[in-house]
């Protein structure tokens, strides 16, 4: 408890040129060192324009200061917030005047955590604030943004009251056996059970399209040498990033590419022709391309229109579900065939394109959404991370547990159980319960005055 209060300070505004640059102060003696550097005794919420001076009242620059008392702050502490011209030799002495005067440098990620300790905000709004400064898209940013208005936060108190009202009836019949503690019959218990784990099962839907739009998806591009798999990624990528010639082998090694489709980050991977070869830098880089593969969430299989499939490439790829697998015969321009998509059950799905031209690259967009599940973007999309997605899954299979030895109620403390599980499953979301070794990595990977 002595660390967090102590007072923290950093510059909060990116590296780099700018025409403003802010170095923000936390805890309670800020409006202290404030007066120290300023020479005044700043108001709060006043934006008071000020010399900013060193320990021997040499001017380092004139700015804004602004103090927001606690709790009506970021942090729910004493804020003190500089604002000078955006030089980062100035910031960085601003920095060193506050540490002189007894601030210590800021943790990445440290002002959101007092944030959250303090009770400002819920654990999901502390992320939705790393998620919108490292937002790739405009449906990313929007996402984040709900999330840190706590759209997220409240879907999941709204189901935690449902699951909290459930337990007290059953733990009341456990506490009190001889007295009619409400207990619903069997039969509606497990049909209550059952709505929570469908609005459960809602959330988790859009929780899984938020995930996508922050994490993007993993693709690997296969295929034999001269399909035109370096073609496909300048395409996607839509300027020239892999070199495109007529000499089979041109690609050696694995070339990465991040992109948009549609507001989805894409991490596309373009790989070594599969073929058996003698050389052994293709070698290398055929080994690369499998490794590549296995780790993939998706495999593109590029092939050539109208070419016999021998099927060799198929013998050298890991082996995967069909559903990861989508099959692309590239070159339909040179036989004059249209575009189009073909489905069938038990069987990967095939797109003919052509990537020079750029017809039925929209067939391809379109498979991704509907692979993902993020076909239909809404409104009401918030921003979600691995975890939560993973805690919503286990929190549903502890509900369904619950749901089906509700069927009889011969265990009731069971039933009981499985609900106080998935209670603690979806209060790791929000940091209700939270290990602090997963706060720690959590905050670790915040920016430095954030």
């Amino acid at each position: 408890m002595a660390e967090k209060l102590d007072t923290i300070v950093a510059i909060s505004t990116p590296a780099g040129r700018g025409g403003i640059g802010v170095v923000r102060l936390s805890g309670p003696d800020a409006r202290h060192i404030a007066e120290k550097i300023t020479g005044i005794v700043p108001r709060p919420r006043y934006a008071h324009h000020c010399r900013f001076l060193d320990r021997n009242q040499q001017l380092i620059d004139s700015g804004l200061a602004i103090f927001f008392p606690a709790p009506h702050s970021y942090t729910g502490e004493d804020v003190v917030e500089l604002h000078a011209h955006g030089s980062r030799i100035i910031l960085d002495i601003l920095v060193k005047e506050s540490i002189t005067h007894g601030a210590r440098l800021a943790r990445p990620g440290e002002y959101t955590e007092r944030a959250y300790l303090n009770g400002k905000i819920d654990l999901v709004q502390a992320e939705a604030v790393a998620d919108l400064i490292d937002s790739v898209s405009t449906s990313a940013a929007r996402s984040a943004s709900r999330s840190l208005s706590g759209e997220f936060s409240s879907r999941l108190a709204g189901l935690l009251d449902e699951i909290i009202a459930l337990r007290v009836q059953l733990e009341g019949m456990l506490d009190f056996p001889e007295e009619d503690a409400g207990i619903p019959p069997e039969s509606n218990l497990s049909l209550q059970i059952g709505q929570c784990i469908e609005n459960l099962g809602a959330i988790l839907q859009i929780a899984r399209q938020g995930s996508v739009l922050r994490e993007g998806v993993d693709i690997v591009i296969l295929g034999r040498p001269n399909v035109g798999k370096s073609t496909f990624l300048n395409r996607l990528a839509g300027r020239e990033t892999a070199i495109v010639t007529d000499i089979p082998g041109t690609t050696r090694d694995m070339i990465r590419e991040q992109i948009l489709i549609d507001n989805i980050p894409v991490h596309v991977t373009d790989t070594a022709g599969l073929r058996e070869t003698g050389n052994a830098v293709e070698q290398e880089g055929v080994r690369r391309a499998r490794t590549a593969a296995e780790s993939a969430d998706l495999i593109v299989l590029l092939r050539v229109q109208g070419e016999n499939d021998t099927g060799d490439e198929v013998s050298m790829l890991p082996e995967s579900d069909v559903g990861k697998t989508l099959v692309i015969y590239n070159k339909i321009d040179l036989e004059n065939v249209p575009s189009g998509v073909q489905q069938q059950e038990g069987r990967a799905t095939e797109i003919r394109l052509s990537a020079k031209t750029g017809e039925g690259m929209e067939l391809f967009a379109g498979w991704l959404k509907d692979q993902l599940g993020v076909s239909n973007l809404g409104e009401d999309l918030f921003m979600a991370r691995t975890r939560h997605v993973a805690a919503l899954e286990k929190a549903i299979e502890q509900l369904s547990c619950a749901r089906l030895l509700a069927s009889d109620l011969h265990s009731p403390e069971l039933v009981a159980e499985e609900m106080r599980l998935a209670q603690v499953s979806l209060g790791e979301i929000t940091g209700e319960f939270v290990p602090d070794d997963l706060l720690g990595e959590i905050f670790a990977r915040f920016c430095i005055g954030k």
